[in-house]
């Protein structure tokens, strides 16, 4: 029994190092992210490979754009769609965490989700698409060094540059050609709004998709973009 409980807890001690390492592999690609443009992700990749089954040579569209290129009524659109606290929390919002457990428990399944802006980023950045119950834990440890790394106006900038706005199209560039055959920089408020509302199932729309969701949603987007806070 002794010889037995040894081994459980050099199997123990052995899992927490290659965790600790493992964190710290995280950490330095997020340090040198601060000042370098990651040329893909994890998801991107992921999402790449499952493409490429049905269609061998397929590529990404993905087009890096620095913050100041990126029009300002997509900034503010995003942010009031997927994160309206994005400046006040660090990482976490738990009073969104909070209503949307209620929600789920009054639905009795997961309908509502509450994944900040640094959250989506951390899952983008290092996280395969597929669903595995470590990930959440390993996406708030993540999100911590995300916030304790980088300043908002960075995270906001890869958040954008990286997230998914369509099948293969990635960025905000890329978003922008795609569903309006324009920059994101040129990007109108009614554009920008349209935009953000497509992120919680951008393969849901392609270019000139129009629904009642999409209009009335876009609408309630715009009204809120004005008090919508950015760096």
């Amino acid at each position: 029994m002794r010889r037995l409980l040894r081994w459980v807890w050099r199997a123990v001690l052995l899992a927490l190092i290659a965790l600790t390492l493992l964190q710290f592999w995280f950490l330095g690609h997020i340090w040198y992210w601060a000042s370098h443009n990651p040329e893909s992700t994890a998801f991107m990749r992921g999402r790449l490979e499952i493409i490429r089954r049905d269609e061998p040579g397929a590529r990404l569209a993905h087009h890096w754009v620095p913050y100041g290129r990126i029009s300002g009524h997509l900034k503010r659109a995003v942010t009031a769609a997927e994160d309206d606290k994005f400046m006040d929390h660090a990482g976490f919002d738990w009073e969104a965490v909070q209503k949307a457990h209620e929600k789920n428990r009054q639905e009795g399944e997961i309908v509502f989700g509450a994944s900040t802006i640094s959250q989506q980023l951390a899952k983008n950045l290092f996280l395969p698409p597929q669903r595995a119950w470590w990930r959440k834990a390993q996406e708030a440890a993540i999100t911590v060094l995300l916030e304790a790394v980088l300043s908002k106006r960075r995270i906001l900038e890869l958040y954008l540059n990286v997230v998914e706005w369509g099948d293969g199209v990635y960025g905000a560039e890329a978003a922008a050609r795609y569903h309006f055959g324009t920059t994101a920089a040129a990007l109108t408020p009614a554009q920008a709004a349209r935009l953000a509302v497509m992120l919680p199932s951008p393969r849901s729309y392609g270019p000139g998709s129009d629904t009642v969701y999409l209009q009335e949603r876009t609408a309630a987007i715009l009204g809120r973009m004005q008090y919508a806070r950015v760096p």
